[in-house]
C-alpha cells in the first residue's frame, strides 16, 4: 500500500476533553506536544515502511513490475499529495471553533471537508484512470514497463477518494484533539493491505493490478473507519451529515492558499532534482541519498509541526470565544462553516448550542487563564521543541555521516561523494526545526494566503541558484568540475538558502500579530 496521510492521531472525537492542562508552560504544555507529537510520528515514520513492504511484494513479480511499480507509485503519491491541504486546512477549522466551544460548528466543518474530498477524489480518480497511459508515457517509460504503471495507476484510481477522505478525516481528528485514532487506522490498514497484496497478487494472480486494486481497497476501509467517529460526533451533536454548497466553498476557499503553498514546495524538489540530474549520474545518485536521510529525518519535525497546528488552532478558538464573551454588542461571526482564514476574517461567534469553552480547550492554566499568554506559550515551546530535535537530529547525522551513506549503496564512490553534502544537510537541521513549527504555527492559524505567498517568495532566490549550480558560476573549489563539489553548492543552496527563506518569511510572520486574529 502507498501511504497517504499526514496526520497524528489523540482521543476519540465523540469524547470532550474531559480536562484541562492545568499549566500553560513547562511540563504540563511538553506533555501536550508530546502526546500530539508521538503517535503522529509513528503514522509518518509507516509510511515509507509500507511502501517498502508494497515493493518487496510486487518485487517477487519480476523486474518489469517493481519498475512499473516505482513508476506508478511516485505519479499516484504526487497527485494525491497535492491534496494535502484537505488535512491541513480541516485542521485549523476545526481546532479553532474546538477551542472557542463551538464543537457543532467544528463536526459541521469536518463533514463539510469530507464532503468535499469526495467531490476531488472523484475529479482526480476519473482523470488519472483515463490518462494513466499518456501520464506513464510522458514520464518517459515505454513497453512493460509502461503497461505495467498504467495497470497499477488504473487499478488504484478508485481509491483516490478513500485517500482524500483519509486526509479530511485525519484533520477533523487532529482538530478535536484525537491523536490515537488515525494511528490505529493506520496500522490495521497496513496489515489489511499485506493481506490484500498476497490475495490479489499471489492467489488471484492479478499482478501488479492486484497490488494498486489493494490500495484502493485499504484506503477506502480506511476512510470510512476514520469517519465513523466523526459520524458519531456529528450525529450526537445534531450536526447534518448532507452536503453544503456553503460549506464546501468554505472549505475549498480555506484550502486553495495551502494548495499554492503546497505546489511552491513541490516546485523546489523538482528544481533540486533537476540540477542533480545536470551534474550527473554520481551527483545524483548520491543526492537521492542524502534526499532520503533528510525526509526521513524531517518526520519528527513534522510531527512536532502537527502538534502545534493543533495546540494553535484550539488557543486561537479560546481567544475567539473570550473576545465574544466580552462584547456587549455582539461580534457578527463568519458563517457556519467556514474557518479561519476563510474569505470573511472574522471570528466565530458563540453559538447558543455551542459548548463551554473549557469542553474543548487543552491549553491555559485553569478557567482564568488568559489565553493569549497561553498562545505566546505554545509558540515558544514547540519552537523550543524543534529547534532542540533539529539539533539533535543534525548532531547523529553529523556523526554518522561516514557510515550512514553506505547503508544506501554498495559504491564507494556514491558514499564518498554523498558525505560532505549530508554534512551540509546535518548543519542545517536546527533551522530546519523552526521552519517546520513556524509553518504549523501559521497553519494551525489558518494564515493559508500569508503561507502562499511565502512559499512563491522563497523560490525567487533559490530557482536561480539552481542554474548556477548547474552551471558551474561558482568558485573554483567547489565547482561542478567536481561532482562532490557541485553537490555541495546544491545542499546548500537547498538547506540553507531556501530553508533559510522560508524561516525569514514564515518566522517574521509568527513574531508578528496578524495570525492571530
Amino acid at each position: 500500500m502507498t501511504r497517504f496521510t499526514t496526520a497524528p492521531t489523540a482521543r476519540p472525537a465523540d469524547q470532550p476533553s474531559g480536562r484541562q492542562s492545568g499549566e500553560s508552560t513547562g511540563p504540563g504544555l511538553d506533555r501536550q506536544i508530546l502526546s500530539l507529537a508521538a503517535p503522529a510520528l509513528g503514522s509518518l515514520v509507516a509510511e515509507p515502511l509500507f511502501v517498502l513492504i508494497d515493493s518487496a511484494m510486487v518485487g517477487h513479480l519480476g523486474a518489469t513490475s517493481l519498475a512499473g511499480l516505482s513508476l506508478a507509485s511516485t505519479v499516484l503519491t504526487t497527485v494525491v499529495g497535492l491534496f494535502v491541504f484537505l488535512a491541513y486546512a480541516t485542521t485549523a477549522t476545526t481546532a479553532r471553533l474546538f477551542g472557542a466551544g463551538d464543537r457543532r460548528g467544528g463536526l459541521r466543518a469536518g463533514i463539510d471537508g469530507a464532503w468535499l474530498a469526495v467531490l476531488l477524489g472523484l475529479g482526480a480518480a476519473a482523470v488519472l484512470a483515463a490518462g494513466a497511459p499518456w501520464v506513464v508515457a510522458a514520464m518517459g517509460a515505454d513497453g512493460d514497463v509502461a503497461g505495467a504503471a498504467s495497470a497499477y495507476l488504473r487499478a488504484s484510481a478508485p481509491g483516490i477518494p478513500g485517500m482524500l477522505v483519509v486526509y479530511a478525516a485525519t484533520g477533523t481528528l487532529r482538530g478535536l484533539l484525537d491523536t490515537r485514532t488515525p494511528f490505529v487506522v493506520a496500522s490495521a490498514g497496513a496489515v489489511l493491505n499485506v493481506g490484500l497484496n498476497a490475495v490479489l497478487l499471489y492467489g488471484v494472480g492479478m499482478g501488479i493490478a492486484g497490488s494498486g486494486l489493494g490500495t484502493a481497497i485499504t484506503q477506502s476501509v480506511m476512510a470510512v473507519a476514520l469517519m465513523t467517529p466523526v459520524v458519531r460526533a456529528a450525529r450526537g451533536s445534531g450536526v447534518g451529515l448532507a452536503p453544503r454548497r456553503r460549506g464546501l466553498r468554505a472549505s475549498l476557499g480555506a484550502g486553495t492558499p495551502l494548495l499554492v503553498r503546497t505546489l511552491s514546495l513541490r516546485a523546489a524538489i523538482l528544481a533540486t532534482v533537476w540540477a542533480a540530474t545536470s551534474l550527473g549520474e554520481l551527483p545524483l545518485a548520491a543526492h537521492q541519498v542524502v534526499s532520503s536521510l533528510w525526509s526521513f529525518s524531517s518526520f519528527a519535525l513534522d510531527a512536532l509541526a502537527i502538534a502545534a497546528q493543533a495546540l494553535v488552532g484550539t488557543a486561537l478558538g479560546q481567544v475567539d470565544a473570550r473576545r465574544a464573551a466580552s462584547d456587549d454588542d455582539g461580534i457578527p461571526g463568519r458563517p457556519d462553516g467556514a474557518g479561519p482564514g476563510g474569505a470573511e476574517g472574522a471570528v466565530p461567534r458563540r453559538r447558543p448550542d455551542a459548548l463551554p469553552a473549557s469542553d474543548g480547550a487543552v491549553v491555559g492554566s485553569g478557567a482564568g487563564a488568559d489565553p493569549r499568554r497561553a498562545l505566546d506559550a505554545v509558540l515558544r515551546r514547540c519552537l523550543a521543541w524543534g529547534v532542540a530535535v533539529g539539533g539533535i537530529i543534525g548532531s547523529v547525522l553529523a556523526v554518522a555521516s561516514p557510515w550512514l551513506p553506505r547503508a544506501f549503496t554498495s559504491e564507494v564512490s556514491v558514499a564518498t561523494t554523498a558525505t560532505p553534502a549530508l554534512l551540509v544537510a546535518a548543519s542545517a537541521m536546527p533551522l530546519a526545526g523552526a521552519v517546520y513549527l513556524f509553518d504549523g504555527v501559521l497553519t494551525g492559524a489558518g494564515d493559508g494566503r500569508y503561507l502562499a505567498g511565502a512559499g512563491l517568495v522563497t523560490l525567487v532566490p533559490y530557482l536561480p541558484l539552481t542554474v548556477v549550480v548547474t552551471r558551474g558560476w561558482l568558485p573554483l573549489t567547489f565547482s561542478t568540475a567536481s561532482p562532490t563539489g557541485g553537490l555541495v553548492w546544491l545542499w546548500v543552496a537547498f538547506a540553507w538558502v531556501f530553508m533559510g527563506m522560508r524561516a525569514l518569511t514564515t518566522g517574521l510572520r509568527a513574531r508578528g500579530g496578524a495570525w492571530r486574529r
